[in-house]
């Protein structure tokens, strides 16, 4: 079964960290741009960063710029977003995407983790 799953959500206070990861089962992240989202009730999801499968590029947003890091595994199954610093205003569900669009693959969603950050 292809999908992505997606674990490392949870508790902490202001200023600890997290690392959230996505594992892809059934199929690799080759040739896949795969990428964060996080959505709050009542709000749009927002992509918080990106990678490339192909050369490593990662990409944030302003928001998280400088906090947050994106990494792979050189096998191409997994990927991390490591999260320092957290603010209250991380607090969201996470969801991690595989986009293979550009190479005429498929396009798959996580579950969603859920990250609270509160004192």
């Amino acid at each position: 079964q292809v999908q992505l799953v997606e674990s490392g959500g949870g508790s902490v206070q202001p200023g600890g960290s997290l690392r959230l990861s996505c594992a892809a089962s059934g199929f690799t992240l080759d040739y896949y741009a795969i990428g964060w989202f996080r959505q709050v009730p009542g709000k749009e999801r927002e992509g918080v960063s990106c990678i490339s499968s192909t050369d490593g590029r990662t990409l944030y947003s302003e928001s998280v710029k400088g906090r947050f890091t994106m990494s792979m595994t050189d096998d191409k199954r997994t990927v991390y977003l490591e999260m320092n610093n957290l603010q209250p205003e991380d607090t969201a569900v996470y969801y991690c995407n595989a986009d293979g669009s550009e190479y005429g693959l498929g396009r798959y969603w996580g579950q969603g983790t859920q990250v609270t950050v509160s004192s």
